[in-house]
């Protein structure tokens, strides 16, 4: 269901409904506490920023974040574990941010901690929720993954931490500063031309092996 996934999530970010939120949901799991052996040495004249190859490992934790498409900001909650217990828990976390009288248009991926009956049952029972579910092993397709990869580039990656207490204070830090000054990241590409790239892609692939290129009636 490729095609139609890609449609009904772009259709999202392109032209979101009216009287609710879209979020986009995904978990960054087992970030890791590390304690680098020798502290950075700073960038120079000439020199890049060095730091050392070893260290500490000093635990993980998981991270839940939901980005509103519309706004920017971004509701976080770190756990010690990643199962569908601690999902549930950030169900109703989102349930109890977000105004009562909005709809909640949830955009996560296919994980199976996303599909358990527990998971399911609490859905149902929360009709104001709506699920869309991203296509298999599409991840770029997730707004929020932009979101994490900022993290990572500008809080994690170069920091040190003892603990993870550290490290979760650094995450609430990052997701303070986020959304005291939130910027949506703005979707352009439309899905006509999400999948035209992908034929000509496939296409290209096909008559470089020397095979001849097929189109369905529904012309894909």
């Amino acid at each position: 269901l490729f095609v139609e996934k890609v449609r009904d999530i772009v259709g999202l970010y392109m032209n979101p409904p009216d009287h609710a939120v879209v979020l986009s949901v995904d978990e960054k799991s087992q970030i890791q506490a590390l304690e680098r052996a020798q502290p950075l040495l700073p960038m120079r004249p000439d020199q890049p920023e060095r730091r050392t190859h070893d260290y500490l490992r000093h635990g993980t934790t998981t991270l839940f974040a939901a980005l509103d498409v519309a706004t920017g900001e971004v509701l976080g909650e770190c756990y010690a574990r990643h199962r569908a217990r601690e999902f549930l828990r950030f169900l109703r976390a989102i349930d109890d941010n977000v105004p009562g009288d909005l709809g909640v248009h949830l955009i996560i991926d296919n994980y199976s901690t996303h599909k358990t009956t527990a998971v399911q049952r609490w859905l149902a029972k929360h009709p104001r929720f709506h699920v869309h579910y991203t296509p298999t092993y599409s991840s770029w397709i997730n707004l929020v993954e932009r979101w994490f990869a900022l993290l990572s580039e500008r809080k994690i990656k170069r920091a040190s931490h003892r603990s993870t207490r550290e490290l979760e204070r650094d995450i609430r830090s990052f997701l303070e500063h986020t959304n005291d000054h939130p910027k949506p990241f703005v979707w352009t590409k439309g899905a006509d031309q999400i999948l035209a790239s992908l034929r000509r892609f496939c296409q290209y692939t096909l008559e470089s092996q020397g095979l001849h290129w097929r189109t369905s009636d529904s012309g894909h």
